[in-house]
């Protein structure tokens, strides 16, 4: 069999839409600054599906720290990975600024989410250890846990099940010769629901283990300071790693590790995703501390955020649509029987007749027979664009008929 024959074919995933060249469905083409009002196939739509939580994209005071940036430094400095001629003063101070920020005496910063997670945990976990992930943990977390435990057997424990965790943590401890890492997000990025941490930090103390939190949808967004969800579940000093990305609330790029100083000191020298990548541009760098200055000064940003996300969320339910259990920002709406067909119908009616975008969610990022729209409320949406949208939505469940009475949320567990 040739390598390449899988190609042609609608194996893979999403094959259908691959070997149909879709850029409507996956990969649609979007026009204009990220924000609330976007430009799709020539026609200005509400944006609901860009995780612009404070709507810092396009802010003012981080363009500007961004354009000096540019014009003393370029796109291209500092050259050379951190270990070698990447790493400047300026990179030490946003690392400073996070960890302070996030109280925590260290950070490390990387220059994608993605490769944060990768580089953290596979730094850290050697042949002798352990780590035990919630199984609906994101593909960056799965990887790196796949990449870090090289072959061996890993525990995934069942969504925020507490008894299932405790189950793999007796099992891991038997035997044991190395440590225990347990993995989790802080806000689920598709479901929108918050980890069990006070749970989760009790048996991570009560057998010995250390505790991972990616906190992507969470940093800036939850917790009285945006600190993230360890900060609105009171338990930030008992999570041994934070973790976020800059990709949603920043509106920018890299992520950050935060926690004890020796630790994260480790995580620098062997980080691989670090080691042997270029540093951070400066441009970004920049940006990046003149953005969380915005967000430790401006909670009315949250605080707008907030009320956008409770009315769209309460006015999706008053109309019958199933939101799961969501507890951030994130407003899922499960479509009924999970269907393809039903959801790529609700999706063309949106955009084309009543312009309003949402994307649609299936496998492998949801478990199979899920299928969702994922609505991102901003503090740039206005309270006009939700009642635009929840307009459109009853008209959908209206011309469609939508059997609205089941409960597919309860799938994605």
């Amino acid at each position: 069999m040739d390598l390449f024959e899988k190609c042609y074919g609608e194996e893979g995933y999403f094959g259908y839409l691959r070997a149909r060249d879709d850029t409507y469905f996956s990969r649609p083409v979007l026009d204009g600054l990220p924000g609330p009002r976007m430009v799709f196939q020539g026609k200005e739509v509400i944006m609901w599906a860009i995780n612009n939580y404070l709507g810092l994209a396009g802010n003012a005071q981080v363009k500007e720290a961004a354009r000096q940036a540019l014009e003393r430094w370029g796109t291209f400095t500092p050259m050379g990975s951190m270990m070698l001629t990447g790493n400047t003063t300026r990179h030490q101070a946003l690392e400073r600024e996070l960890a302070e920020f996030l109280q925590k005496p260290a950070a490390v910063i990387f220059n994608y989410g993605y490769l944060g997670v990768l580089g953290t945990i596979s730094a850290l976990v050697g042949p002798k250890d352990v780590i035990l992930m919630d199984r609906l943990s994101h593909a960056s977390i799965v990887d790196a846990t796949v990449l870090a435990s090289a072959g061996r057997r890993f525990h995934p424990f069942k969504h925020n099940d507490m008894d299932n965790l405790e189950f793999h943590l007796k099992a891991a401890s038997r035997d044991r010769q190395g440590g225990l890492l347990i993995v989790t997000e802080g806000v689920y990025g598709m479901r929108g629901d918050l980890a069990d941490l006070k749970n989760i930090c009790e048996l991570k103390e009560r057998y010995g283990a250390r505790l991972y939190v990616d906190d992507a949808h969470g940093f800036g967004v939850m917790g009285a300071n945006g600190r993230g969800t360890g900060e609105q579940l009171g338990v930030q000093e008992r999570i041994d790693l934070y973790f976020s990305t800059f990709a949603k609330a920043f509106a920018a790029i890299g992520g950050v590790t935060a926690g004890e100083e020796q630790p994260v000191r480790y995580i620098k020298y062997n980080a691989r995703t670090n080691v042997f990548a270029k540093s951070l541009p400066l441009l970004y760098v920049e940006a990046l501390s003149a953005t969380l200055q915005v967000i430790r000064t401006r909670p009315e940003l949250r605080e707008a955020m907030w009320r956008i996300a409770r009315l769209l969320q309460g006015g999706l339910k008053e109309l019958g649509y199933d939101i799961g259990d969501t507890a951030s920002p994130i407003t899922p709406v499960y479509v009924p029987a999970g269907d393809p067909g039903t959801a790529m119908s609700m999706i063309r009616m949106l955009r084309e007749e009543y312009g309003v975008f949402v994307s649609g969610v299936t496998y492998p990022v949801v478990p199979r027979g899920v299928v969702m729209f994922r609505l991102i409320p901003t503090a740039s949406h206005s309270e006009e664009d939700v009642s635009r949208t929840l307009a459109a939505f009853k008209a959908l469940r209206e011309r469609m008929k939508l059997d609205l009475s089941s409960k597919p949320s309860a799938l994605n567990r």
